[in-house]
Formats: C-alpha cells, structure tokens, sequence
C-alpha cells in the first residue's frame, strides 16, 4: 500500500455537511502508510463532529481502502476552524437555526417531473392545511423561473426588515419566501445555476422563520440545479411527488422520484392531480388525462399514495387564490392528505 493509493481514494470524497472536497478544504491533515504492513492512518478535519454522518463516513472510508490492499485503517477525525469555515456559503447555511438542531423543522420538498401540473398548486393548499392543523408551516418558493405561490395565496405585499434579517410575508397563517418579491413586476428571472444556488441559500440564511413545525420546498420541475441544490443543503428532506393520471406525466415524474432516492430522501407520499373533472350537474366524473399514472408512480417509487385531486376551481369566499376552504370537497382532501403528511413524518 503507497500514499498515492491513499490519496486517489480520498480525493473525491467530501465533507459530509459542507459538500466540498476534503482535499479543496484542505482536510487531510496526514496520511501515514507503513508500506512493510500495509498499515494506513489518516487524519480528516470536518465541518461537524459526533454526527451519524460520520460515522458512515468512516465505514466507507475504510472499506475502500481495505478493497485496496490496506491490512489495518485506522481514521481520526478533527475539526475544521470555524474561521475557516464561515467562507463557505453551505455552512453559513447549516449553521442557520432551521438546520443547526435549534428548531425541529421538518423539511418537505415538493417536486414533480415536468411543469403544468399543479405542484404550486398542491403546495399552497398543502402548507395551508397543515397550518389549519394547528402547525408552524413555511413555504420557500423554489421554482425560480415558474414563481407562483405568492400570486396563488393573494399576496401583494412585500418582505420587510428587520435588522439584518428579511420577514417573510404571511397568508392563510403560512410564511412565504419567494423570488417573486425580488422582481419588478412579471418580469422573467435570467439566471444561471450559480446565482440560483446563491438565492436559495439566502432564504435559508437571511430570512427570520421563527419557529416552524415545516417548511416547505416548491421545487422546479425535472432534476435540474435548484433541485440539486436542494437535495444537497438539507439531506434529511423529505419528498411528495406530483403528477397527474396521463402515463407520460407519471413516467417524467418517476425521474424526479429517483434522483430523491438516489440523494437518501425519503419520498412519502404520491399525489395525482387532476385526477378527473366531476360534472356539478350530474355528478359523473370524466378522466380528462387517463387513468391510473399515480398508481404506477407510486408503484414505481415504492410510495405510498398520498391523495387523489380532481379537476377543479376553488368556490369558496375567497375566488381570488387557489386555496379552498375546509368546506369544499378538494378542500376536504387537502385537509386528509395533510392529516397524512403530519402522520408520515412523525
């Protein structure tokens, strides 16, 4: 066993919390390798001590080298400077109160594998009947091109400050954070994966939630950079998966469904929308865009599912949003798929 060997094994690897490579942060600290015994002793900063994550991490570490031709590994982990630290945008991140352990936030992505239909929709209605429950509910509108739910949830105010800290504007008892606050009038966001990466760090960063029970993610549609970033700021986030009954939507959606499974989160629940339109008149139900898709996504991904929303238009008091009251029949859906929500992640 040589150093080189050691060195090739390590140099993908990354921190656990701040998602960079040992070797750009300069972690490792030492490598020793007694090429008589093949004895291999390392030593790594990271970002965080005595975390699950570590331990893993470890396991991996040493596995690998053992499959090299190591007879004994033995791997001490230090900790970085926090003065080191503080430059990296992903720490300031997970030092931020809704991720460093002060709150137990529940983190809920919304995600879906194409546009049209009706993630916002399903979030909005989602965030507000877990509020209705009696829960602290956030909403950070991710989907930084397709930014709808301040326009769904009748919002025409914008954040204020205080201090150094944006207060997010509220609705229907929710919090809501989105790029729409930021834009002149409905102009389109022309950005790049970088800068969009930078944005949803600051609604993690900059933002004054309080106290939440959830937050929730409306996450752009198809696995691109936001959904990404997503994925690797907050790894114990879980996911809903929207598609509609049309086979097509269900199998660009399993994509979506994947790459959650392949980042460890946990997909709890499938929700078909637009499931079919229910004449008011006679009551017979007519599936616009097939049958059946959200049955085989759930099949598919293993998920359970959550809910069944037809076609249809709130009516309540309030016709300016897409929120239905508690009155309504979709209304009523809601309420249960948020009953189910509160069940599946406790």
């Amino acid at each position: 066993m040589k150093t080189q060997q050691v060195m090739t094994i390590l140099r993908p690897v990354k921190d656990p919390f701040i998602h960079k490579r040992f070797v750009e942060i300069d972690a490792i600290k030492s490598v020793e390798v007694n090429e008589a015994t093949d004895e291999v002793a390392i030593e790594i900063a990271l970002s965080k001590l005595n975390q699950p994550e570590n331990i893993k991490l470890k396991e991996a570490l040493t596995n690998k080298l053992l499959q090299a031709g190591a007879r004994d590994v033995r791997i001490v982990f230090s900790q970085l400077p926090e003065e080191q630290l503080k430059q990296y945008p992903q720490y300031q991140v997970m030092m931020s109160p809704l991720l460093n352990g002060v709150t137990k936030t529940a983190f809920l992505a919304i995600a879906s594998g194409k546009g049209g239909v009706g993630k916002s929709t399903v979030t909005a209605n989602l965030a507000v009947n877990l509020a209705r429950l009696g829960k602290k509910v956030g909403i950070i509108d991710a989907d930084i091109y397709g930014f709808s739910i301040p326009h769904m949830m009748g919002l025409s105010e914008k954040p204020t400050l205080s201090g150094n800290k944006i207060i997010p504007v509220e609705a229907y008892g929710v919090k809501v954070m989105s790029m729409d606050f930021f834009v002149e009038g409905n102009d389109p966001v022309i950005w790049r994966g970088p800068r969009l990466g930078k944005m949803l760090n600051s609604f993690f960063i900059e933002v004054e939630w309080g106290d939440l029970d959830y937050l929730l993610i409306d996450l752009p549609p198809g696995t691109g950079d936001m959904a990404l970033n997503v994925h690797t700021l907050l790894p114990l986030s879980k996911e809903i998966i929207v598609t509609t009954p049309h086979k097509t939507a269900a199998h660009v959606a399993s994509r979506a469904g994947k790459m959650a499974l392949n980042t460890n989160h946990d997909i709890i629940g499938i929700v078909e929308n637009m499931a079919y339109f229910e004449s008011q008149l006679t009551k017979e139900r007519e599936y616009v865009f097939g049958q059946g898709g959200g049955e085989w996504l759930a099949k598919e991904l293993n998920a359970p599912l959550l809910a069944t929303i037809p076609l249809g238009q709130p009516d309540g008091l309030d016709t300016a949003t897409s929120i239905y009251q508690d009155e309504e029949p979709i209304g009523w859906l809601y309420k249960k798929m948020a009953e189910a929500v509160i069940a599946a992640v406790q």
